[in-house]
């Protein structure tokens, strides 16, 4: 699978713009500041319905305009498909496979799939538990759509008995029963959730140590691991036993929604004591792994998008990755440089076709 054409209008900086693409490489190559990541930023938005770098949608239209429209022509399974996004301010968005209107959007999550590698990705190691489980739920929602819609029936049950505790504190009253009807129903689908994500952690593991590995030459250990108040007991019983604490502080303070996932460096935190470059690595190979992954899993490979992979990377490791992307067949890739030869030449080398294309002020060539 791979992006043959891709069109703009009033998407951020970004008035009109309509290019024809390699179905291998694509170096987009500039100063910082001209556009270079948004190109990026349309496309994994055209795969997940959203923006990488910024989900609220009106913030992502040119400033003056009141629309942004994002098309792709994507070769799938040898045939011709266009994706379709519209949106409009005070409007619904608007998302089409062909001539037909997706009803919800979950419903395009994993036909076209990416990953991204950006310098934001930082977030992962430095933000909360919250960015972690998004990160880690994108995945598997990539590939198995029966745990998106549990996911969202979770969350909307949470909610529910959220509002519930709620509406107790302020009546200072309590009602048991009326609780363990969404009890029942978060259980279920907790259930559900917590089931999949520990299968998916399992196998996911070995890819990504296998990954690190390679790019930093075996030079340190890693650990990954998942994290849930499932894992360590029955979670009807967790809710019991956690009724006065959810009473008082009116939220539910056990499920799957605490989940989290451990990262570190042999036995050390890896926010606290991995060095930059280590980190950076760290990142890389999630990412990777999450392409290998999603790849095995779906039978095409993902578009990869590589934003500024030379940030905070030293050239050993950099020159690892782009070998792994040459020799581990990553199909079709779009990087962002600085540089107009670093990586034109590199790819040159390897006898391997890159087309480049120069960015300024929001205009390519």
């Amino acid at each position: 699978m791979h992006l043959d054409k891709l069109s703009l209008i009033n998407y951020k900086n970004y008035k009109e713009l309509s290019i024809q693409l390699s179905p291998q490489v694509n170096c987009f190559v500039g100063k910082n500041g001209m556009g270079k990541t948004n190109v990026l930023d349309a496309i994994y938005y055209l795969s997940n319905c959203k923006s990488f770098f910024n989900p609220i949608d009106s913030q992502n239209i040119n400033d003056g305009e009141d629309f942004f429209v994002l098309e792709g022509e994507f070769i799938r399974d040898e045939e011709k498909e266009k994706i379709y996004c519209g949106v409009k301010r005070g409007r619904k968005k608007v998302f089409k496979k062909g001539k037909v209107d997706y009803e919800r959007l979950s419903e395009h999550i994993g036909y076209i799939n990416t990953v991204m590698i950006s310098p934001i990705d930082g977030n992962l190691i430095l933000d909360g538990s919250d960015t972690r489980r998004k990160y880690i739920d994108h995945i598997i929602s990539q590939y198995n759509p029966e745990y998106l819609k549990d996911l969202i029936h979770y969350n909307k049950v949470l909610a529910q008995r959220n509002a519930l505790l709620k509406q107790f504190q302020e009546a200072r009253q309590f009602d048991a029963t009326s609780l363990e009807v969404w009890d029942d129903q978060l259980i279920e689908y907790g259930e559900k959730v917590f089931n999949t994500r520990r299968e998916f952690i399992d196998l996911f593991i070995p890819i990504f140590n296998k990954h690190y590995k390679k790019i930093s030459k075996g030079k340190e250990e890693v650990y990954l691991a998942y994290r849930s108040h499932l894992l360590d007991g029955d979670f009807k019983e967790l809710l019991t036993i956690n009724n006065t604490k959810d009473r008082y502080s009116a939220y539910t303070n056990i499920g799957i929604h605490k989940d989290d996932y451990v990262f570190k460096l042999g036995e050390k935190s890896l926010k606290k004591f991995g060095s930059q470059g280590q980190q950076k690595t760290y990142l890389i190979a999630l990412k990777l792994a999450h392409y290998k992954f999603i790849e095995e899993k779906s039978y095409h490979k993902p578009i990869l998008l590589l934003d500024d992979i030379y940030d905070k990377l030293d050239e050993e490791r950099i020159a690892e990755l782009m070998s792994a992307i040459t020799k581990d067949n990553f199909g079709q890739v779009f990087i962002t440089d600085t540089d107009e030869s670093r990586l034109s030449e590199f790819f040159k080398k390897k006898k391997y076709h890159c087309k480049t294309f120069i960015v300024k002020n929001g205009a390519i060539k």
